[in-house]
């Protein structure tokens, strides 16, 4: 749409995404997106990328200084180093942490030289929406379980495939509802389950892309996170959770059996 033709520009947009607005401001372009919503749902990938990244960096900020770095500023402080000279340096320490940040392994699931690179995308969206979903309150889901038949043939259409929400009750884990997402260009779906402790896991799903062949199970983390994917049919699905890989191993057989009945 040209910018003459709208009042809400580019600039206004991405400025709502990093909730930089007054109430105003997001007023007008709210009523903007009510009537486009394509942009909107492109806005809500944004945010929600954004809500990830938060969700998996934030807790870096948190933790103690590196011991050289420490020495290292005590270093300048001796040494009374110029300027430019502690830039050089720091930069080039910076480098190195965040190297290491990565290299740790808490970045993405676990790579699997079987499994193709749609695949795995796939199992990377997955563990980014369990990570920014699971910790709501109050909206986990955007269709709760007491519409259940509603939320299965909508995703169901959506998909353009049939999907079910597996009861998992034998586990200790009831439906709490389910949204709709994306993966690639593709639509997917998450249901959500909650034990009576409150830990929760998410069983993701698209529709099987091309090249995609029936596969056993799979395992990856992030972090604590443990997950097994897996196609079957014309599904492919993560499920994700922070119990233990053991744990999580079961509740992926029962939902094996349970959608292959």
């Amino acid at each position: 749409m040209p910018a003459s033709a709208r009042t809400v520009t580019d600039t206004h947009l991405q400025s709502y995404v990093d909730k930089r607005l007054n109430r105003l401001q997001e007023a007008e372009v709210e009523k903007f997106l009510f009537d486009h919503p394509v942009i909107k749902t492109e806005l809500r990938e944004y945010q929600l990328f954004n809500r990830s990244f938060h969700h998996m960096f934030d807790s870096v900020l948190d933790e103690r200084l590196p011991k050289r770095l420490v020495e290292f500023d005590q270093e300048v402080t001796k040494n009374r180093i110029s300027l430019a000279q502690a830039a050089v340096v720091f930069i080039a320490l910076s480098v190195g942490l965040v190297a290491g940040w990565f290299g740790r392994g808490e970045f993405g699931p676990v790579g699997d030289p079987v499994a193709g690179e749609t695949t795995l995308a796939m199992v990377r969206d997955a563990f980014s929406y369990h990570a920014v979903y699971t910790p709501e309150v109050r909206h986990p889901v955007e269709v709760p379980s007491s519409q259940q038949a509603h939320l299965v043939g909508w995703l169901s259409k959506r998909l353009k495939t049939k999907v079910t929400a597996p009861n998992l009750s034998e586990t200790g884990f009831n439906l709490l509802g389910g949204r709709l997402l994306s993966s690639g260009n593709a639509p997917a779906a998450q249901f959500m389950y909650e034990n009576a402790k409150g830990q929760r896991v998410t069983l993701f799903t698209r529709k099987r892309q091309s090249g995609e062949a029936d596969s056993a199970f799979r395992y990856a983390s992030k972090g604590k996170v443990n997950g097994f994917y897996w196609t079957d049919s014309e599904l492919s699905f993560v499920l994700i959770s922070d119990a233990s890989k053991e744990q999580i191993s079961k509740m992926a057989h029962v939902v094996y059996e349970k959608l292959n009945k």
